[in-house]
This record gives structure tokens, C-alpha cells and sequence, in this order.
């Protein structure tokens, strides 16, 4: 039992690593489709969200036809979905445009701390020294990486007050999600949370979205933009949403969420890559301290099994 436990931890953080270097990567794919100009972020959205909702629906089919949520559960599902998909992602659309991406960067680093302090209040999570340090260990290594990697995100020259709040908004409605909703997510399959999660997310995507999608011309887009908006859709939104459930399920809500320190390690590859910066000693380090803050808040839940 405990061999099998230990094996699910394992699966739990090799879906949340492939989770977020998937959203890594969706940095430089989402730049390129601004910088193109042929689809707005907010069509983009809608794209993201009913592509989603499309693919999960039709996956369900094959794996998991017979599985229904609860009528209890539909409205849980609903505010999941609302702070997990719709607030995280519009709230990040908004304020990208606002705040610099120096700024953006550093209130995202708040979200594992909002799980931790959500976590504890809702489902009883228990702090720990272990859990503490490596939280702090790893914000370190990532305030390291983010004031000394080259940035690819797109931003605003300064930030302005309602930059800062929507970044706060997006933080706290995903550290939310992580916190509040992993008794729910392991109730039910991964497919059929998601395609319910999307289908929710589409609906209230619907009235603030569509219009900008309805008036792009996507037959316009260049071939290499189209590729760019299928990883976006398929890879960053399809893929990675489902990863994410599957780490829920399997690891602790902080966990979960201080994957997201891996974007800007992820950010200072591609940068690397393209020539764009260079590896020196303290990017190293800052690097290692990120992954080993992660293990520090892994360890204590897995030491427990092993007693």
C-alpha cells in the first residue's frame, strides 16, 4: 500500500512538472499570436475555452460515458470552474496589459503561499517547518530568475493599481481552486470534472468573449500562428488542464500550485535558446533552489506513508 502510494506521489508531481512546463512554453506561443495581431486575447480565450470543452466532451465518450457529477456537486463544480478557469484566466488577460512583466511575475509568486493559508482553513492542511521552508526556499530561487532572466512576456511599460489588483485577483482565484476543491476533483475522474469545468467556463465565456472571437478572421491567421493557437488550445489548455487534476488528486494543494515556479526556469531556457541570455552560476543556483524547495514541501507527506 504504501509502495502504491509512493508510486502516485511520483505520478502526481511528473503531471504537475509536464503541466507547467506546457504553460512555460505557452508564454512564447501566446506572444507571437499578439504580436500578430489577428486575434485579440479575449478571442483567444473563447478559443481556448470552447476548443477545451469540445475535446474533453468528446474524449468522455470513449473513457468515461457512463459517469455523471451529482446535481449536489453542479454548483461546487460551477464556482470551481469560475475561479479556476474563468477569473484565473481573464483576470491574467487583463492585467498582463497593465502591469510590467516583472511585476505580473512577482504577484504570481504569492499563489502557493494563498494555497497554504486557503488550505489550512478549509480542509485542515497542516503546516510544517518542512512545508514552510521549502516554500521559501523556492520563492527565493524564483525572485532570483525573475530580476535576472531575460522576460518573454508581453506587458505594460509601468504598472498601474488595477494591474496589480487583477494580478492579485488571479493568484487568489487559482490558489482558491488548488485549495478549496481537491475532495471534489478526487470524487469524480479527471475527464469528467474538466469537461464540466470547460463547459461552465464557456458558458460565462460566452457574453464577455465572443463577440471579439466572432469578429476575427481566423482564416487570415499565417500558418505558423495557426500552429502556435493549436498549442495553445491543445497543449497549454487541453493537456496541461488535464495534468493539473491529476497532481490535485495525488499531492498536497501546495504542491500543486509551487509548480508554477517552474515557468520562469522554463522562461530562462527559451530565452537561452534563442540566444536571448546567458547561464551564469547564480541562475544555477536560483534553479536548484526552486526544485528543491518543492521536494522540502513533498517530503513531509511522504514520510508520513512511510511510517
Amino acid at each position: 500500500m504504501t509502495s502504491a502510494k509512493s508510486n502516485g506521489i511520483f505520478v502526481g508531481n511528473m503531471a504537475c512538472l509536464a503541466a507547467y512546463m506546457i504553460f512555460g512554453f505557452n508564454i512564447v506561443s501566446c506572444k507571437y499570436i499578439a504580436l500578430d495581431g489577428n486575434l485579440t486575447p479575449m478571442a483567444l480565450f473563447c478559443l481556448r475555452a470552447f476548443g477545451a470543452t469540445a475535446l474533453f466532451w468528446i474524449w468522455s465518450l470513449f473513457t468515461a460515458p457512463k459517469e455523471k457529477i451529482e446535481l449536489r456537486d453542479m454548483g461546487k463544480v460551477f464556482i470551481a470552474s469560475f475561479l479556476g478557469l474563468f477569473m484565473t484566466q481573464v483576470s491574467f488577460l487583463y492585467a498582463i496589459t497593465k502591469t510590467t512583466a516583472i511585476d505580473a511575475s512577482i504577484m504570481s509568486t504569492l499563489s502557493p503561499i494563498m494555497t497554504l493559508i486557503i488550505s489550512v482553513i478549509v480542509i485542515n492542511e497542516k503546516i510544517t517547518w518542512s512545508g514552510v521552508a521549502g516554500i521559501g526556499l523556492s520563492l527565493v530561487g524564483v525572485l532570483i530568475l525573475i530580476f535576472n532572466c531575460v522576460s518573454l512576456s508581453t506587458g505594460a511599460d509601468s504598472s498601474s493599481l488595477t494591474g496589480i489588483l487583477a494580478m492579485l485577483v488571479n493568484t487568489l482565484s487559482f490558489a482558491s481552486y488548488v485549495g478549496i476543491f481537491k475532495p471534489l476533483i478526487q470524487k469524480y475522474s479527471v475527464v469528467t470534472f474538466m469537461k464540466w469545468m470547460f463547459l461552465f467556463s464557456s458558458l460565462m465565456a460566452i457574453p464577455l468573449s465572443f463577440r471579439s472571437f466572432a469578429a476575427s478572421n481566423l482564416t487570415a491567421l499565417p500558418a505558423n500562428i495557426i500552429w502556435h493557437v493549436l498549442y495553445v488550445v491543445v497543449g497549454s489548455t487541453f493537456i496541461a488542464y488535464f495534468l493539473i487534476p491529476i497532481g490535485q488528486k495525488r499531492l498536497r494543494p501546495v504542491v500543486v500550485c509551487m509548480y508554477s515556479y517552474v515557468q520562469p526556469v522554463i522562461a530562462m531556457v527559451i530565452a537561452l535558446i534563442l540566444g536571448l541570455d546567458t547561464l551564469n552560476a547564480l541562475k544555477v543556483f536560483a534553479t536548484i533552489l526552486v526544485f528543491t524547495g518543492v521536494g522540502l514541501v513533498n517530503s513531509e507527506k511522504t514520510k508520513r506513508m512511510a511510517q
